[in-house]
């Protein structure tokens, strides 16, 4: 399970509208619980380093960037929990491409935008040995 502040998910809907057809990536920085769960408490959204035309519908995090996150999460006494892109005209599903590059331990958190509206946001989990992604619930907080 995830818990995130119902602003957090709408502030990753509309970075997903404004990059829109391309997609948008950013961090999740929270804690992780004793119970397995993640606790966003901030979203930061990052600049999608992919620049060739061809691969509009995918995303890259620079290391420098995951880094600076790393970095910025300690300082803050808090981890990188995960990580959320879009998906242009597409469900909140993870593709193949997403299965390749995911790593265990994190929530991904798609959020669908179909012709420039945000429609669905799912978050999914990598198994450990890395065969595929289960769908993870997301509770939604106040704020």
């Amino acid at each position: 399970m995830i818990v995130v502040r119902a602003t957090d998910v709408e502030r990753m809907s509309r970075h997903g509208e404004q990059d829109y057809p391309r997609e948008c990536c950013g961090l999740l920085i929270g804690s992780f619980s004793p119970s397995s769960e993640r606790v966003v408490h901030e979203v930061v959204p990052i600049s999608n380093a992919r620049e060739e035309p061809a691969k509009r519908n995918r995303f890259l995090i620079t290391a420098e960037e995951l880094m600076r996150g790393e970095r910025y999460a300690r300082r803050t006494n808090r981890d990188v929990v995960g990580f959320y892109h879009s998906h242009p005209d597409h469900p909140a599903e993870p593709s193949a491409f997403d299965l390749e590059h995911a790593w265990p331990r994190y929530s991904y958190i798609i959020v669908s935008v179909e012709q420039g509206t945000a429609t669905n946001v799912a978050s999914w989990q990598l198994q450990d040995d890395r065969s595929r992604f289960d769908s993870e619930q997301i509770v939604t907080r106040g704020e």
